[in-house]
Formats: structure tokens, sequence, C-alpha cells
């Protein structure tokens, strides 16, 4: 693999994980309550979501998420885990302390807070079916399947090069800040994920009047 071919293949991993939205204020919200392992075990979750995604365009099970059915599933799922989670998120803000126990929630129940969010994120979905599904299209017809793995590889660099960034950013607010801004930092994550989650509430019933 060339390096631009490399660097743009990580340019397209950091695109899919960098643009603002519920995993990065699960982690966000994660490195402030629970330090860096937690935040960037939401991340990893949320990869294996990636992965699974990736999974269902190398297998050609596309077309089935193009139902409006399932499209409606999906985004009225994505509603629950999010509202869930960001409720969760202002119920525990009033707890924070600088010298909060760590250990408070377990690295798996934050693995899979991250899994589910992410793969019942339509825009995850719509990243893999759309940008990657046409990318790879577009890469079989030039390369070879072990050069495709490699690539596909070199995505999954990007994406968690961005998560261990934003854990390391997180977990470091904890360090810096005063209790009182962790705390309106923490209800400002959780407000942003009932926000996200009602959007997808919202989009869910629209999908299902529409069709």
């Amino acid at each position: 693999m060339s390096i631009s071919l490399f660097i743009s293949y990580l340019l397209l991993g950091l695109s899919l994980a960098a643009p603002i939205g519920p995993i990065n204020a699960a982690q966000l919200d994660k490195g402030i309550k629970n330090g860096f392992m937690h935040a960037w075990f939401i991340g990893v979750g949320a990869t294996f979501a990636d992965a699974f995604y990736m999974m269902l365009v190398y297998l050609g099970f596309v077309r089935f998420l193009d139902a409006p059915f399932i499209q409606a599933f999906l985004w009225l799922f994505g509603f629950f885990v999010l509202v869930y989670t960001g409720i969760e998120s202002l119920l525990t803000a009033g707890q924070i302390t600088i010298n909060m126990n760590r250990r408070s929630e377990s690295l798996a129940k934050t693995f899979f807070s991250g899994f589910f969010m992410s793969l019942s994120n339509p825009l995850t979905i719509l990243f893999w079916l759309g940008i990657y599904g046409s990318v790879l299209a577009k890469a079989a017809s030039t390369y070879e399947k072990e050069q495709l793995v490699l690539f596909s590889g070199t995505i999954f660099i990007g994406i968690f090069l961005w998560d261990f960034t934003m854990a390391a950013i997180a977990s470091s607010f904890r360090k810096l800040l005063t209790t009182k801004f962790l705390f309106l930092t923490s209800c400002l994550s959780g407000l942003s994920l009932v926000g996200f989650g009602f959007y997808f509430g919202v989009q869910g019933i629209m999908t299902l009047i529409v069709h």
C-alpha cells in the first residue's frame, strides 16, 4: 500500500469517528466520571459495531437494511438507547467529585453501551453502506482481496486513534477542572445524548409515516 493510499484510508477512519455525536458525548461523560479506560471502552464498543457493519457489507447483506421497516426500527432503537443513556448520565451527574471512585461501573457495561449506541446509530449505517460500500466497490475492481482487507484495517486504525485521543482528553478534564465544571460538562453531555435520541425518534416516526 502506498503512503498516499494509507493516509487516505486513515483519514476515512478519522472522518467516521471525529464528527461530534453520541459516541463522543458518551466518551466525554465516561471520562469525566470514571477515567480513561471507561471512556476508551465506549469507543472500543462502538468500533466492534463498526466491524459488524463492515462484515455485512462484505457478505452482501446491505440490501436488507434498505427496507423502510428496518430503518425505522434502527432509528427508534437508537432513540431508546440514547435517551436511556442520557437520562442515566443526568441522574449521576450530581454524584461527581474529584476523587470519585472510578470502579463504580464495570468496563463490560461501558463496552456494551458503546456497542449498542453505535449499532443503533443510522448515521453509522449510512457511512458503512454508503461511503465504505462505494469505496469497497471501486477498490475491488482494482485491488486483490488481501489489499482490501489491509485498506479496511487502515480505516480501523484511524477510528482507534480518534477514540484513544478522545478518551485521553475526556479523562484529562477530570484532573484539570473543578467539581462544579465537571458537573456542568456531564450535564451537557447527558443533554446532548437525550437530544440526539429525540432526533432519532422523530426520524424513526417520519420513516414509518412516509412509507
